[in-house]
């Protein structure tokens, strides 16, 4: 796990506990919204370590009518930077997560899965910045699209990371 004091500043306050947990409860309600139901935990990882990625950010599609499949085949720069990134990044995501389950930002069910307590994060998404508002998009964007392709082992598979 990296260092948090060893961040530049900007790293600090992208990978902050809070902005991470805020990241990956964005993902929840992104597949709240679509499936009806809590998201599994490794969703809202995943989701946050890909919005975190400026390459993988920019290459997103705009609808989750996109396949997975294809958009992986046609941005193979999206492979490679998972392949070389997830695990470190993930490391950062992961206190984030604890920090939104401890606040109740979200909230854990009988079977391990994640939801959004009524009334704990809005619809609308802001922020101070451009930049903060694209990754908290991108997010949601994620929370909704990824199991759309199958489970998630396979979208890890295609990823290229392990599950």
């Amino acid at each position: 796990m990296s260092e948090f004091s060893t961040f530049s500043r900007d790293e600090r306050a992208l990978y902050n506990p809070a902005f991470t947990g805020l990241l990956a409860a964005r993902s929840v309600q992104g597949h709240q919204s679509e499936f009806g139901t809590p998201s599994p935990v490794v969703v809202a990882i995943l989701a946050a370590v890909m919005a975190l990625q400026p390459t993988i950010r920019t290459a997103l599609p705009r609808s989750t009518a996109s396949g997975l499949h294809r958009w992986v085949q046609e941005n193979p720069s999206v492979r490679t930077s998972m392949t070389l990134n997830a695990t470190a990044i993930a490391d950062v995501v992961r206190p984030g997560l604890l920090m939104a389950l401890q606040t109740r930002l979200l909230a854990c069910d009988e079977q391990g899965r994640l939801h959004v307590p009524q009334g704990a994060l809005r619809q609308a998404i802001t922020g101070g910045s451009d930049e903060v508002v694209a990754l908290q998009k991108a997010a949601r964007l994620l929370g909704r699209w990824l199991p759309s392709a199958g489970s998630i082992s396979t979208v890890m598979t295609l990823l290229g990371v392990r599950p």
